[in-house]
């Protein structure tokens, strides 16, 4: 890759953690999502995960890694989490808790420490790729790496396909 890839707090994480990990530039499209994401990058949509900014019922904030061609059970998370619900977080305040723009946010480098809960099957793969911190900037990472930096809570929270 000739263009020399944007520094974020994700990448200064990664990079400090001596995780081995490849820059993944895309041009961004507005509520495309990772459908956009892993057609402009050649790679299968459930291989994307996406970063999700939630609150539990007492308005405390949580990260949900999903695969991207799935959707999170918001009653199955809460019930799994014991909280009464939860919910996703609208974009200024997803943007408050995490420090990054909605379309950008990745788990790496946030703002302050949250809660990461992640889907058991994102394990399963050989390499993911996940925000690096900014709209239209993947890394692809393998799970182990994942684990071993974020330390994530692994639940099936998926909604059936």
């Amino acid at each position: 890759m000739s263009k020399k890839p944007p520094v974020t707090p994700a990448i200064r994480v990664l990079r400090e953690r001596n995780v081995p990990f490849e820059v993944h530039l895309y041009t961004y499209e507005e509520r495309g999502g990772t459908r956009v994401s892993s057609r402009e990058l050649g790679v299968e949509e459930h291989a994307v995960i996406k970063t999700l900014v939630m609150e539990d019922d007492q308005r405390q904030p949580l990260v949900v890694l999903q695969h991207g061609d799935r959707e999170v059970s918001t009653r199955g998370l809460a019930r799994l989490i014991h909280a009464r619900s939860v919910q996703p977080c609208d974009p200024t305040t997803a943007q408050r808790h995490s420090g990054y723009q909605v379309g950008g946010t990745s788990p790496f480098g946030l703002k302050r420490d949250l809660p990461v809960y992640a889907q058991t099957s994102i394990q399963d793969l050989p390499l993911l790729y996940i925000n690096g911190g900014k709209r239209g900037l993947l890394v692809s990472i393998t799970p182990a790496d994942l684990q071993r930096v974020l330390q994530p809570t692994w639940l099936d929270v998926a909604t059936p396909e």
